[in-house]
């Protein structure tokens, strides 16, 4: 190659190089965003503030402004489930606190206040905060006090804030925690519901459902293994009566959080795909998921259409969490049947290639070496029953007793039950398959041998029988013992 080609090919590669830093340079300075810090700002506003589940309005059609935010510190006692009690300590008296929606430029002045009856300092790092401790550092704040702190809200996107006075695990597993949405300044694109739910994991020294007022276990939190890991600081707080609710055809939003303080959560809607989600609450989208994470201090923001009606079951996908430790949520759909989406049930038919056995739960022990807590009256072991139900029975038989259709049978009004005590104790032991007419209807499916104790068997069949129009009885632990050894 002689002098004048090099030359030549030196000045084309040259020429290329700045033609492709010349297109970088374009591209990159596309993608520059504005200098956030520059948004003006507009007139004072006092921010409204809502409890789970509910959101506040869209800040679409407004523009940056001075927003004041008013939070108060309660610790107060609640319930984890049923006849479960526990001192939560609160953002605003729920778990997780209140939601806060802000719009990218706010300058948001918030005050923090810590009740006079509560016995702890605390304070909160909000993760939209650009600057020390999120916020922490300045709300640091003792009973019967009030900080306050202002800061831009120079990122758009959906963000979590705890407490993080030392020990911040504690502070945070005893449910302080919550979200704060920063809408771009076009707003979020407009959708029928929105609802804020946001997962804990609680760490107490009995075990699951063990009654009456439990006290944080330190060691357990340690060790990350929770008794409860729930959506809204209950087992129940979005189930039954307390479902969200939508109608067919309607584009559903969650502001889905995870509070933590250990675990991830694998967030999953039973019979429906995620159309839209905003990855870890941020600008990436991703389209068409079924199942999202979301880790302990993030969020993430997911969007669907209801197609058909009925009850869709929110969990974390960790599966055990959902149906034995509470992290489970429903979502009840009203409207006409779109078979062209869901047809439902085309074939029944029995199929048993490993024979017609009985699965067998293991019977539950009581590793902590506690003498279980009996009933003492009827009232109480209704009451029992009812916890024992929540926590066995209502994935299959639901909230109210009444079934799942052509799949397991109803226990409300049903003649099944009703006709023979003996029979259902049997059924609670040691299982049933095969054909079972209830209420006129034929079901064919297995229940497995459920692994309660007397107690509890006696207490979960009084609280059946004694609701949903069935022919009211105690069945006592006695019966029960019979029957088991026989």
């Amino acid at each position: 190659m002689n002098a004048r080609n090099t030359k030549h090919i030196l000045g084309l590669f040259l020429l290329g190089g700045l033609i492709t830093f010349s297109s970088c340079s374009e591209k990159q300075s596309k993608k520059t965003p504005q200098n956030n810090r520059d948004i003006t700002v507009s007139g004072t506003m006092d921010a409204e503030l809502t409890a789970p589940p509910f959101v506040p309005k869209p800040t679409k059609d407004r523009k940056a402004t001075k927003l004041k935010v008013d939070m108060e510190i309660l610790e107060l006692e609640g319930e984890l489930v049923d006849g479960v009690q526990y001192m939560f300590w609160t953002f605003d008296g729920s778990v997780p606190g209140s939601f806060i929606r802000a719009k990218l430029g706010d300058e948001i002045e918030f005050h923090l206040k810590n009740h006079p009856d509560n016995k702890l300092p605390h304070n909160i790092d909000l993760h939209a905060v650009n600057g020390p401790g999120g916020g922490a550092e300045s709300s640091f704040v003792a009973p019967g006090q009030e900080k306050a702190f202002s800061f831009k809200a120079l990122n758009p996107g959906l963000y979590v804030y705890h407490c993080a006075v030392a020990p911040v695990g504690m502070h945070i597993a005893n449910g302080m925690y919550g979200l704060i949405l920063v809408e771009p300044e076009e707003g979020l694109a407009p959708v029928d519901k929105e609802y804020y739910i946001m997962q804990g994991d609680f760490y107490t020294e009995g075990s699951f459902g063990d009654r009456g007022m439990q006290e944080f276990s330190m060691e357990k939190a340690i060790n990350e293994m929770p008794d409860y890991v729930v959506f809204n600081g209950n087992v129940n707080s979005m189930t039954g009566d307390n479902a969200l609710t939508a109608e067919v055809g309607e584009t559903v939003r969650l502001f889905v959080g995870n509070g933590g303080p250990n675990l991830i959560s694998s967030f999953h809607v039973i019979g429906e795909i995620f159309d839209r989600v905003h990855v870890e609450g941020g600008d990436l989208i991703n389209e068409n998921v079924q199942t999202t994470l979301i880790p302990a201090g993030g969020a993430a923001i997911v969007e669907f259409k209801v197609d058909a009606p009925g009850t869709y079951t929110l969990v974390d996908h960790s599966i055990f969490r959902a149906f034995n430790k509470g992290a489970l949520a429903m979502l009840k759909v009203s409207g006409d049947q779109n078979e062209e989406v869901f047809a439902g049930e085309v074939y029944e038919g029995i199929y048993l290639p490993e024979g017609g056995a009985i699965q067998k739960m293991p019977t539950p022990k009581n590793a902590d070496g506690k003498e279980e807590i009996k009933a003492t009256s009827l009232e109480e072991r209704i009451t029992f029953g009812k916890d024992v139900y929540n926590r066995t029975c209502v994935a299959c038989h639901q909230s109210n007793g009444q079934g799942i259709a052509a799949a397991f049978p109803p226990l409300a009004a049903s003649d099944y039950l009703n006709e023979n005590v003996e029979r259902s104790i049997e059924t609670v032991l040691f299982g049933l398959s095969g054909e079972i007419t209830v209420n006129g209807e034929v079901y064919n499916s297995v229940m497995t041998s459920q692994g309660l104790t007397d107690e509890q068997t006696a207490n979960v069949l009084t609280y059946i029988y004694n609701n949903w129009d069935n022919k009211a009885q105690e069945v006592t632990p006695e019966m029960v013992s019979k029957i088991r050894n026989q």
